[in-house]
């Protein structure tokens, strides 16, 4: 009997026992089991017994991991409602051309992945032939999330369904000629395949987790009615590993996304080997998943192993199978009966026993074949299953052997995901185990050859109709033919044009209040997203909380503490704001999901995540990738922007590099505008092109980025002409005489002061003092783009070279004005310095390098060289290296500035 002292004290000792004799008799009763028939007997018992208090609905804390078998007993499995030998032809021929496309691309070097498609087929067959519907039925069809690896065997399903060609399959990963294929999920290059590009890994099941949330935000605020779309998500147990796949499995639960399905293909291995070597990966996710509230079914194991577990009367094996690590496992997979009989079952005397009436056939069977997720009865019983089950997303975890058909020398080998090809022998092996109709003479000169059973053949037609039942062909993106949407009311924008007078207005403020307007657009206004991590009170946006809403599909169940107020916190089922907490990845799988909304869905919505710069290009790049492969569009808003403008906040919150990291992905448009009415034009601009009448040839699959500072100046009224040069990225904003300075002399000396975002104030002080103390006369330019600056001027240089006319507009602007140029930023000189190759006047640049600091932000731009006194030190040290002022001007401005 178990010493009573030694048991650890629990939660429970601080409840009240209303009946201590009756507790006595249960722990008695425990104690005398484990005595009479063994600690496995009473721990079964326990969880028996648990389960059945969960099932009868007591509030008791869940199982966190279950045995090490399948959750859905094989006596439980639904048939199959189809032909179960058409499909396994049909799976067999995919898995044949999956294997062909990869192997003749080798030749070339271009690489591609074979055993991850090979261990997943049923997974994929079992749902495109009776669960994943199509785009051409009712509401907007399911999402699906391919695993990236698994590419080959999804082209070599479209090409059995006459979608590809064999010269798209034999350019697999050979795009350059307009033919190929894209090695993995890649929508920008393959727009009417792919809707989802998952193969930065970790990304798929957050964006998966998103994407189910917004459909239930569509459906919510009534823009259309997806509920009937599901959202499938396939992913390898080792990419669970990447922090972005589990960040977000407590909103899934806590949403009640029944929408939602993980399959998870526990091939036990990753890139380089076991993913859990010493550990068992399928317990490890059950008990997470399990603990995040998801529903979860273990597919873990084929039919032959149900003798077994007839045979298994003392729990011996079940015992045995939660103990073994995975890497052990996968060598029973490539190890003969008698290691297994001894490494296996010798572990104990029932478990030789039970390995005495299997013959070497059935153990070899067990060990190296029979997995859960080979076997398309089991694997369409769990996602029954999974749509059966209501008020929690479900996670699917299914065992599968890494390489399977593939043969001995890829079955579960270490090195199977950097393996490109099959010899022709492994091939004619594969094919004889797939029972296909290839002949020897079909492998001409070693070359493997593609198998197609013909347009007519029962496998193609059962194919076509099984997808028709289901709405179509999938995987599938649309582009709808959606109407433009109508541009918002010009009054809007226009508020900007007469400036602010002599209130200081921050550009962060200034882009809320045109948001503000902008919702409240009867045509347009319900259409836009606004989505902010936590931080909306930081950005001035509380006012809409209680006019938008919170998004949360309980609405709200509480008295808000400030309701009493103007601008209380206001949850609702139909709300607009999406209000993440503290999530920038969570954020921006949000903008992703509602930036492709009008693909996905047929839905344009306008999105904007407004988010402190810093912690945005920085900290989620590799998402704003995924929305540029993605097609989508909106507004991305980088807020309390620049290096010096966030006093006192320091390093971590100072933003000098944003718009560098911004510039490298080419479906950006990155503006840093200076001014209120900068905003509106440029935001004007973009919901023509990307939702509008986009100009013809203009690409509409692009997004914005705009960085928008907290510090509140006086904005300007918009000067005449200006538009062009807001949007093309450059004009000029003042001169020495329009700004009212006084320059001395008439030919006095002249610079070219260009100035964005914030900086542009700097350089007009610099304006004032270069008059007044130096006799300099400087002209301000607003450059509200060096990107696009640069870009033109590439697409100049290129032009050229294909022998056209073309000059850069940023030289055309720059055209006859006078002087050297110094270019000045909030930002690291590389932002500036992106234009200087293409500027023929004299060229230098001031930027806040190195690593921010806590001060005012006087005390920084100083610290930095980039406050106005430090652009006139500048200015004159141009002009004294041309010789158009005194070199001695230049140590008589450091010392007055004390610089």
């Amino acid at each position: 009997m178990t010493d009573p002292s030694a048991i650890q004290p629990s939660e429970l000792d601080q409840l009240p026992d209303r009946d201590p004799e009756e507790t006595a008799e249960w722990q008695a009763s425990l104690d005398a089991v484990t005595k009479a028939a063994g600690p496995h007997r009473a721990a079964y018992l326990m969880r028996r017994t648990l389960e059945r208090a969960e099932g009868s609905g007591l509030a008791l804390p869940k199982l966190l991991e279950t045995d090490y078998v399948n959750t859905i007993p094989t006596a439980a499995e639904p048939a199959i409602e189809g032909d179960e030998a058409l499909e396994l032809k049909i799976a067999a021929w995919n898995r044949w051309n999956a294997a062909a496309m990869v192997t003749r691309g080798s030749k070339y070097g271009v690489g591609g992945h074979i055993a991850t498609f090979a261990s997943a087929a049923w997974l994929y067959e079992t749902g495109f032939n009776h669960f994943f519907k199509g785009k051409e039925g009712d509401g907007s069809g399911d999402q699906l999330y391919i695993q990236g690896h698994a590419s080959p065997g999804i082209y070599a399903r479209a090409f059995l369904d006459g979608r590809l060609s064999e010269q798209q399959l034999d350019h697999f990963r050979q795009e350059s000629g307009g033919d190929g294929l894209p090695s993995y999920p890649h929508p920008r290059r393959l727009p009417w395949l792919w809707e989802f590009p998952t193969v930065s890994m970790g990304l798929g099941p957050l964006s998966a987790i998103y994407q189910a949330r917004f459909n239930r935000y569509l459906t919510n605020r009534k823009i259309k009615d997806v509920s009937a779309s599901h959202v499938w998500a396939f992913l390898g147990d080792g990419e669970m590993d990447e922090p972005e796949a589990t960040a977000a499995l407590a909103l899934a639960s806590r949403e009640g996304l029944d929408n939602l399905t993980f399959v998870i293909n526990c091939n036990l291995q990753r890139l380089d080997g076991p993913v859990r070597a010493n550990f068992r990966v399928v317990q490890e996710l059950e008990a997470q998943f399990r603990g995040a509230g998801w529903n979860v079914i273990k597919t873990l194991w084929g039919s032959a192993w149900d003798e077994l577990f007839q045979l298994d009367t003392t729990g011996a094996l079940v015992r045995r199978l939660r103990e073994v690590p995975d890497a052990q496992f996968q060598t029973y997979a490539t190890r003969d009966a008698a290691y297994i009989r001894e490494h296996f079952f010798g572990s104990e005397p029932a478990l030789v026993e039970l390995g005495r009436l299997l013959t070497d056939d059935k153990i070899a069977e067990c060990f190296k074949v029979s997995r859960g997720g080979h076997e398309p009865r089991k694997v369409y019983a769990a996602y029954r299953a999974a749509l059966s089950h209501a008020g929690a997303p479900t996670v699917i975890l299914v065992q599968t052997v890494k390489g399977f058909t593939l043969g001995k020398g890829f079955e579960s080998k270490n090195a199977n995901h950097q393996m490109k090809k099959l010899t022709v022998d492994e091939f004619k092996d594969m094919r004889d185990l797939l029972e296909l109709p290839i002949s020897d003479s079909q492998f001409v000169d070693g070359q493997v050859p593609y198998g197609h059973p013909g347009a007519d053949s029962p496998e193609v037609r059962y194919l076509q109709e099984r997808r028709a039942a289901l709405g179509g062909p999938a995987p599938a993106r649309r582009t709808h033919a959606i109407a433009p949407l109508p541009a918002p009311a010009d009054k809007a924008f226009a508020s900007f044009d007469k400036g602010s007078g002599s209130q200081s207005v921050a550009t962060t403020m200034a882009f809320v209040r045109l948001v503000k307007d902008l919702v409240r657009d009867k045509e347009t206004g319900k259409r836009w997203v606004p989505i902010v991590p936590d931080e909306a009170r930081t950005f001035g946006m509380e006012s809409l909380f209680p006019s938008l809403g919170i998004y949360s599909p309980k609405g709200q169940t509480y008295e808000p503490v400030d309701r009493d107020q103007l601008m209380y916190y206001k949850e609702a089922t139909d709300g607009q704001i999406l209000n993440e907490g503290i999530t920038e990845a969570g954020s921006m799988a949000d903008f992703i999901a509602a930036a492709s909304a009008y693909s996905t869905h047929g839905e344009a919505m306008i999105p904007f995540y407004i988010f402190y710069s810093m912690f945005g290009w920085q900290r989620t790049a590799d998402q704003m990738w995924q929305l540029g492969d993605q097609l989508g569009r909106g507004f991305l808003v980088g807020a309390t922007a620049g290096r010096t403008t966030l006093t006192g906040e320091g390093l971590q919150h100072a933003d000098g590099h944003s718009p560098v990291i911004a510039a490298t992905n080419p479906a950006a448009l990155s503006y840093d505008p200076a001014f209120a009415y900068e905003i509106g034009a440029i935001v004007k601009d973009g919901l023509r092109r990307m939702y509008g009448e986009a100009a013809p040839g203009e690409d509409r699959d692009v997004f914005y980025y705009l960085t928008v500072y907290n510090e509140p100046m006086p904005q300007p009224a918009k000067p005449a002409g200006v538009d062009e040069g807001i949007l093309k990225g450059l004009y000029r904003f003042n001169t020495a005489e329009s700004a009212g300075v006084d320059v001395a002399a008439a030919n006095a000396p002249r610079i070219q002061l260009l100035g964005s975002g914030t900086a542009i104030h700097w350089a007009l002080e610099a304006q004032k003092l270069l008059a007044q103390e130096w006799g300099v006369a400087a002209d301000v330019w607003s450059a509200t783009s060096w990107t696009e600056l640069r870009r033109d001027a590439l697409e100049a240089d290129e032009a050229i070279l294909r022998g056209e006319e073309r000059t850069p507009y940023i030289r055309t602007a720059l055209d006859g004005a006078q002087g050297p140029v110094l270019a000045v930023s909030d930002y690291m000189r590389q932002v500036p310095d992106q234009i200087a190759q293409w500027v023929e006047q004299d060229y230098s640049s001031l930027g806040a390098d190195g690593f921010g600091l806590s001060d005012t932000r006087e005390a920084a731009r100083r610290h930095f060289g980039i406050d106005a006194q430090s652009i006139v030190l500048a200015a004159l040290a141009q002009l004294a290296r041309r010789g158009e002022v005194k070199a001695s001007a230049v140590k008589e401005a450091r010392e007055r500035y004390g610089l």
